[in-house]
Protein backbone atom coordinates (compact mmCIF):
# COMPACT_ATOMS: atom_id res chain seq x y z
CA UNK A 1 0.00 0.00 0.00
CA UNK A 2 1.58 3.48 -0.84
CA UNK A 3 1.92 5.63 1.97
CA UNK A 4 0.67 9.25 2.67
CA UNK A 5 3.46 11.76 1.68
CA UNK A 6 3.13 14.40 4.03
CA UNK A 7 4.56 17.83 2.55
CA UNK A 8 6.85 18.86 4.44
CA UNK A 9 9.47 21.05 1.43
CA UNK A 10 7.16 23.99 1.38
CA UNK A 11 8.23 26.74 -0.67
CA UNK A 12 9.21 28.51 2.17
CA UNK A 13 12.05 26.01 3.31
CA UNK A 14 12.75 25.06 -0.20
CA UNK A 15 13.83 28.97 -0.43
CA UNK A 16 15.80 29.07 2.57
CA UNK A 17 17.73 25.44 2.41
CA UNK A 18 18.78 27.16 -1.37
CA UNK A 19 19.56 30.09 0.30
CA UNK A 20 22.21 28.56 3.04
CA UNK A 21 23.90 26.03 0.28
CA UNK A 22 24.76 29.06 -1.76
CA UNK A 23 27.76 30.69 0.22
CA UNK A 24 26.86 33.91 -1.81
CA UNK A 25 23.62 34.32 -0.70
CA UNK A 26 22.26 37.37 1.13
CA UNK A 27 18.88 36.47 1.85
CA UNK A 28 17.35 39.39 -0.20
CA UNK A 29 16.25 37.06 -3.17
CA UNK A 30 14.74 34.36 -0.95
CA UNK A 31 12.77 37.55 1.11
CA UNK A 32 11.57 38.53 -2.62
CA UNK A 33 10.58 35.13 -3.76
CA UNK A 34 8.50 34.52 -1.02
CA UNK A 35 6.84 38.38 -0.74
CA UNK A 36 5.54 36.83 -4.67
CA UNK A 37 4.52 33.81 -3.42
CA UNK A 38 2.40 35.72 -0.76
CA UNK A 39 0.80 38.07 -3.41
CA UNK A 40 -0.08 35.05 -5.96
CA UNK A 41 -1.76 33.34 -2.61
CA UNK A 42 -3.86 36.60 -2.19
CA UNK A 43 -4.67 36.60 -5.63
CA UNK A 44 -5.16 33.16 -5.94
CA UNK A 45 -8.46 33.80 -3.32
CA UNK A 46 -9.44 36.84 -5.30
CA UNK A 47 -10.02 34.79 -8.45
CA UNK A 48 -11.60 32.27 -7.04
CA UNK A 49 -13.99 35.07 -5.08
CA UNK A 50 -14.49 37.49 -7.59
CA UNK A 51 -18.01 35.89 -8.84
CA UNK A 52 -19.52 35.85 -5.53
CA UNK A 53 -17.97 39.29 -4.53
CA UNK A 54 -19.36 41.00 -8.01
CA UNK A 55 -15.58 41.45 -9.40
CA UNK A 56 -16.35 41.19 -12.92
CA UNK A 57 -15.65 43.55 -16.14
CA UNK A 58 -13.78 46.21 -17.14
CA UNK A 59 -12.80 49.66 -15.35
CA UNK A 60 -12.45 52.57 -17.05
CA UNK A 61 -8.66 53.07 -17.40
CA UNK A 62 -6.80 51.81 -20.17
CA UNK A 63 -3.15 50.35 -19.74
CA UNK A 64 -0.10 50.61 -21.60
CA UNK A 65 -1.22 48.25 -24.72
CA UNK A 66 -3.89 50.62 -25.03
CA UNK A 67 -6.31 47.56 -23.58
CA UNK A 68 -9.45 47.87 -21.43
CA UNK A 69 -8.18 47.23 -17.50
CA UNK A 70 -10.34 44.95 -15.49
CA UNK A 71 -11.00 44.65 -12.02
CA UNK A 72 -9.11 41.83 -11.21
CA UNK A 73 -6.63 43.51 -13.32
CA UNK A 74 -6.12 46.69 -11.22
CA UNK A 75 -7.02 44.11 -7.83
CA UNK A 76 -3.92 42.06 -8.67
CA UNK A 77 -1.77 44.56 -9.72
CA UNK A 78 -2.17 46.65 -6.03
CA UNK A 79 -1.76 43.19 -4.37
CA UNK A 80 1.82 43.07 -6.03
CA UNK A 81 2.91 46.55 -5.91
CA UNK A 82 2.22 47.03 -1.87
CA UNK A 83 3.27 43.21 -1.07
CA UNK A 84 6.44 43.85 -2.98
CA UNK A 85 7.24 47.52 -2.18
CA UNK A 86 6.98 46.61 1.52
CA UNK A 87 9.74 43.83 1.32
CA UNK A 88 12.55 46.68 0.47
CA UNK A 89 14.43 44.99 -1.40
CA UNK A 90 13.48 45.94 -4.55
CA UNK A 91 13.78 49.63 -6.03
CA UNK A 92 11.39 49.38 -9.31
CA UNK A 93 8.47 47.87 -11.14
CA UNK A 94 7.32 47.51 -14.56
CA UNK A 95 3.78 46.19 -14.52
CA UNK A 96 1.59 45.80 -17.34
CA UNK A 97 -1.00 47.60 -15.92
CA UNK A 98 1.33 50.57 -15.27
CA UNK A 99 2.10 53.12 -18.16
CA UNK A 100 5.79 54.02 -16.46
CA UNK A 101 8.22 52.25 -14.27
CA UNK A 102 7.79 52.82 -10.73
CA UNK A 103 9.79 53.47 -8.18
CA UNK A 104 8.65 51.79 -4.96
CA UNK A 105 9.81 52.92 -1.62
CA UNK A 106 12.43 55.08 0.72
CA UNK A 107 14.90 51.95 0.22
CA UNK A 108 14.43 51.82 -3.72
CA UNK A 109 18.20 53.66 -4.27
CA UNK A 110 19.78 50.77 -2.15
CA UNK A 111 17.92 47.69 -3.21
CA UNK A 112 19.28 45.50 -5.52
CA UNK A 113 16.88 43.99 -7.73
CA UNK A 114 14.20 45.54 -10.08
CA UNK A 115 10.83 43.80 -10.94
CA UNK A 116 8.39 43.50 -14.04
CA UNK A 117 5.13 41.53 -13.81
CA UNK A 118 1.75 40.41 -15.72
CA UNK A 119 -0.10 40.57 -12.66
CA UNK A 120 -2.92 38.63 -14.42
CA UNK A 121 -2.45 37.39 -17.89
CA UNK A 122 -5.55 36.18 -19.29
CA UNK A 123 -8.01 38.05 -17.38
CA UNK A 124 -10.37 38.44 -20.18
CA UNK A 125 -11.24 35.21 -19.23
CA UNK A 126 -12.14 35.22 -16.06
CA UNK A 127 -16.14 35.13 -16.86
CA UNK A 128 -15.63 31.63 -19.00
CA UNK A 129 -13.98 29.83 -15.90
CA UNK A 130 -10.57 29.43 -17.65
CA UNK A 131 -7.53 29.56 -16.05
CA UNK A 132 -5.28 32.58 -15.79
CA UNK A 133 -1.67 33.58 -13.82
CA UNK A 134 0.66 35.79 -12.96
CA UNK A 135 4.66 36.05 -14.38
CA UNK A 136 7.04 37.72 -12.95
CA UNK A 137 10.73 38.49 -14.13
CA UNK A 138 13.60 39.53 -11.55
CA UNK A 139 16.53 41.91 -12.52
CA UNK A 140 19.52 43.23 -10.87
CA UNK A 141 19.61 46.86 -11.08
CA UNK A 142 22.56 48.48 -12.98
CA UNK A 143 25.28 49.45 -10.68
CA UNK A 144 26.01 52.56 -13.21
CA UNK A 145 22.87 54.07 -12.35
CA UNK A 146 22.20 55.71 -8.86
CA UNK A 147 18.30 55.57 -8.68
CA UNK A 148 15.67 52.98 -9.52
CA UNK A 149 14.22 53.43 -13.07
CA UNK A 150 13.19 52.22 -16.08
CA UNK A 151 16.64 51.79 -17.46
CA UNK A 152 17.25 48.81 -15.35
CA UNK A 153 14.80 47.09 -17.25
CA UNK A 154 16.30 47.41 -20.26
CA UNK A 155 18.49 44.55 -19.89
CA UNK A 156 18.41 41.16 -21.67
CA UNK A 157 17.03 37.84 -20.54
CA UNK A 158 20.41 35.81 -20.27
CA UNK A 159 20.72 38.72 -17.15
CA UNK A 160 17.47 37.44 -15.47
CA UNK A 161 18.30 36.75 -11.57
CA UNK A 162 15.25 34.91 -11.51
CA UNK A 163 11.55 34.32 -13.08
CA UNK A 164 8.19 32.76 -13.15
CA UNK A 165 4.71 32.06 -13.40
CA UNK A 166 1.67 31.16 -11.27
CA UNK A 167 -2.27 29.37 -12.88
CA UNK A 168 -4.77 29.98 -10.85
CA UNK A 169 -6.93 26.99 -12.31
CA UNK A 170 -7.98 23.52 -10.85
CA UNK A 171 -4.59 23.94 -8.46
CA UNK A 172 -2.77 27.01 -7.89
CA UNK A 173 0.79 26.25 -9.14
CA UNK A 174 3.75 28.95 -8.23
CA UNK A 175 6.87 27.86 -10.79
CA UNK A 176 9.61 29.54 -10.29
CA UNK A 177 13.65 29.31 -11.58
CA UNK A 178 16.64 31.34 -9.59
CA UNK A 179 19.33 30.00 -12.96
CA UNK A 180 19.36 26.28 -11.06
CA UNK A 181 16.31 24.52 -13.09
CA UNK A 182 12.83 24.47 -13.05
CA UNK A 183 10.63 23.91 -9.49
CA UNK A 184 7.31 23.15 -9.22
CA UNK A 185 5.18 24.35 -6.11
CA UNK A 186 1.57 23.67 -5.41
CA UNK A 187 -0.85 25.64 -3.13
CA UNK A 188 -2.32 23.49 -0.40
CA UNK A 189 -4.95 25.27 0.91
CA UNK A 190 -5.44 23.06 4.25
CA UNK A 191 -2.29 24.64 5.10
CA UNK A 192 -1.86 27.93 3.24
CA UNK A 193 1.28 27.10 2.06
CA UNK A 194 3.18 25.85 -1.34
CA UNK A 195 4.51 22.63 -1.27
CA UNK A 196 6.73 21.32 -3.59
CA UNK A 197 5.35 19.23 -6.48
CA UNK A 198 8.16 18.55 -8.74
CA UNK A 199 12.12 20.06 -8.55
CA UNK A 200 14.21 20.00 -11.87
CA UNK A 201 11.15 20.10 -14.28
CA UNK A 202 12.22 18.99 -17.64
CA UNK A 203 10.34 19.87 -20.96
CA UNK A 204 10.11 16.78 -23.81
CA UNK A 205 12.36 17.26 -26.65
CA UNK A 206 9.66 16.32 -28.99
CA UNK A 207 5.77 16.36 -27.99
CA UNK A 208 2.39 15.66 -29.54
CA UNK A 209 0.89 18.86 -29.35
CA UNK A 210 0.38 22.21 -31.10
CA UNK A 211 -0.72 25.03 -29.78
CA UNK A 212 -1.27 28.23 -31.99
CA UNK A 213 -4.59 30.60 -32.66
CA UNK A 214 -5.20 29.49 -36.09
CA UNK A 215 -8.02 32.70 -35.94
CA UNK A 216 -4.61 34.71 -36.89
CA UNK A 217 -4.48 32.71 -39.90
CA UNK A 218 -4.95 35.49 -42.41
CA UNK A 219 -2.48 37.70 -40.51
CA UNK A 220 0.58 34.78 -40.87
CA UNK A 221 3.06 34.89 -43.63
CA UNK A 222 3.47 31.88 -45.84
CA UNK A 223 6.05 29.95 -43.97
CA UNK A 224 4.04 30.07 -40.84
CA UNK A 225 1.01 28.75 -42.30
CA UNK A 226 3.09 26.05 -44.11
CA UNK A 227 4.67 24.80 -40.86
CA UNK A 228 1.12 24.84 -39.31
CA UNK A 229 -0.50 22.73 -41.84
CA UNK A 230 2.72 20.07 -42.07
CA UNK A 231 1.88 19.24 -38.36
CA UNK A 232 -1.80 18.32 -39.28
CA UNK A 233 -0.23 15.51 -42.22
CA UNK A 234 -0.51 12.03 -41.13
CA UNK A 235 3.17 10.91 -40.59
CA UNK A 236 3.55 7.99 -38.73
CA UNK A 237 7.42 8.38 -38.80
CA UNK A 238 7.47 11.86 -37.34
CA UNK A 239 4.41 11.02 -35.02
CA UNK A 240 2.38 13.50 -37.12
CA UNK A 241 -0.49 14.85 -37.07
CA UNK A 242 0.00 16.82 -33.84
CA UNK A 243 -3.12 16.95 -31.56
CA UNK A 244 -4.28 20.68 -31.30
CA UNK A 245 -4.54 22.52 -27.84
CA UNK A 246 -4.84 26.05 -27.31
CA UNK A 247 -6.97 27.94 -24.60
CA UNK A 248 -5.92 31.49 -25.15
CA UNK A 249 -4.58 32.49 -21.36
CA UNK A 250 -0.86 32.20 -21.83
CA UNK A 251 0.18 30.76 -18.66
CA UNK A 252 -2.54 28.00 -19.08
CA UNK A 253 -0.72 26.89 -22.81
CA UNK A 254 2.82 27.30 -21.56
CA UNK A 255 2.36 25.40 -18.93
CA UNK A 256 0.38 22.83 -20.82
CA UNK A 257 3.45 23.00 -22.81
CA UNK A 258 6.35 22.55 -20.25
CA UNK A 259 4.85 19.89 -18.79
CA UNK A 260 3.89 17.89 -21.96
CA UNK A 261 5.79 19.16 -24.81
CA UNK A 262 5.05 20.55 -27.85
CA UNK A 263 5.19 23.84 -29.52
CA UNK A 264 3.32 27.18 -28.53
CA UNK A 265 3.34 29.74 -31.19
CA UNK A 266 2.50 33.67 -31.19
CA UNK A 267 4.36 34.42 -33.97
CA UNK A 268 4.55 37.79 -35.56
CA UNK A 269 1.84 38.78 -38.43
CA UNK A 270 0.58 41.78 -40.77
CA UNK A 271 -1.91 42.66 -37.99
CA UNK A 272 0.99 42.37 -35.01
CA UNK A 273 3.99 43.32 -37.10
CA UNK A 274 6.54 43.23 -33.98
CA UNK A 275 4.63 40.69 -31.88
CA UNK A 276 2.03 40.31 -29.46
CA UNK A 277 2.90 39.60 -26.36
CA UNK A 278 4.79 41.46 -24.29
CA UNK A 279 8.68 41.25 -23.95
CA UNK A 280 9.71 41.77 -20.87
CA UNK A 281 6.91 40.25 -18.85
CA UNK A 282 6.04 37.57 -20.45
CA UNK A 283 7.92 36.83 -23.47
CA UNK A 284 11.81 36.96 -21.67
CA UNK A 285 10.27 34.94 -18.07
CA UNK A 286 8.48 32.41 -19.72
CA UNK A 287 11.82 31.89 -22.31
CA UNK A 288 13.66 31.66 -19.22
CA UNK A 289 11.64 29.12 -17.07
CA UNK A 290 11.64 27.18 -20.52
CA UNK A 291 15.43 27.02 -21.00
CA UNK A 292 15.93 26.32 -17.58
CA UNK A 293 14.02 23.45 -18.43
CA UNK A 294 15.67 22.33 -21.13
CA UNK A 295 13.39 23.56 -23.88
CA UNK A 296 14.06 27.01 -26.31
CA UNK A 297 12.31 29.85 -27.00
CA UNK A 298 12.52 32.41 -29.94
CA UNK A 299 11.21 35.31 -30.98
CA UNK A 300 10.77 33.94 -34.47
CA UNK A 301 14.42 34.22 -35.42
CA UNK A 302 16.36 35.08 -32.58
CA UNK A 303 16.63 33.55 -28.94
CA UNK A 304 14.37 35.33 -26.23
CA UNK A 305 16.61 35.63 -23.87
CA UNK A 306 19.28 37.15 -26.02
CA UNK A 307 16.87 40.49 -27.16
CA UNK A 308 17.85 43.73 -25.69
CA UNK A 309 14.67 45.39 -24.58
CA UNK A 310 14.83 48.80 -26.29
CA UNK A 311 11.31 50.12 -23.95
CA UNK A 312 9.33 48.97 -20.92
CA UNK A 313 6.53 47.92 -22.91
CA UNK A 314 7.98 46.42 -26.43
CA UNK A 315 6.16 43.66 -27.87
CA UNK A 316 7.20 40.10 -28.90
CA UNK A 317 7.21 37.07 -31.11
CA UNK A 318 6.90 33.88 -28.67
CA UNK A 319 7.77 30.12 -30.21
CA UNK A 320 8.62 28.01 -27.62
CA UNK A 321 8.50 24.18 -26.84
CA UNK A 322 11.19 21.05 -26.79
CA UNK A 323 14.63 21.63 -28.82
CA UNK A 324 13.17 19.08 -31.78
CA UNK A 325 9.86 21.14 -32.26
CA UNK A 326 11.28 24.52 -32.08
CA UNK A 327 14.09 23.54 -34.74
CA UNK A 328 11.48 22.16 -37.05
CA UNK A 329 9.94 25.51 -36.94
CA UNK A 330 13.31 27.59 -37.18
CA UNK A 331 14.12 25.30 -39.98
CA UNK A 332 11.00 25.69 -41.79
CA UNK A 333 11.31 29.71 -41.98
CA UNK A 334 14.51 29.69 -42.89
Amino acid sequence: MEKFMIPTWTLQRFLRERERTNPESTGELTQLLASISLGVKIISQMVATAGIRGVHGYSSRINSSNDKIAFLDDEADRVLFDILQSSGHFGSIVSEERNDAEVTSEWSDEAKYVVAIDPLDGSSNIGSNIPVGTIFAIFRRKKEHRRAGPTDFLQPGSALVAAGYSVYGAKTSFVYSAGDGVHDFTLDPSIGEFVLAQEQMSVPQRGSILSVNEGNWPYWDQKTRDFVMSFKQEDSERGLPYTGRYVGSLVADFDRTLRRGGIFLYPRSTKHPNGRLRLLYETIPLAFVMEQAGGRAVDGDLPVLSVMPESIHQRSGFICGGVDDVEDYLRSIR
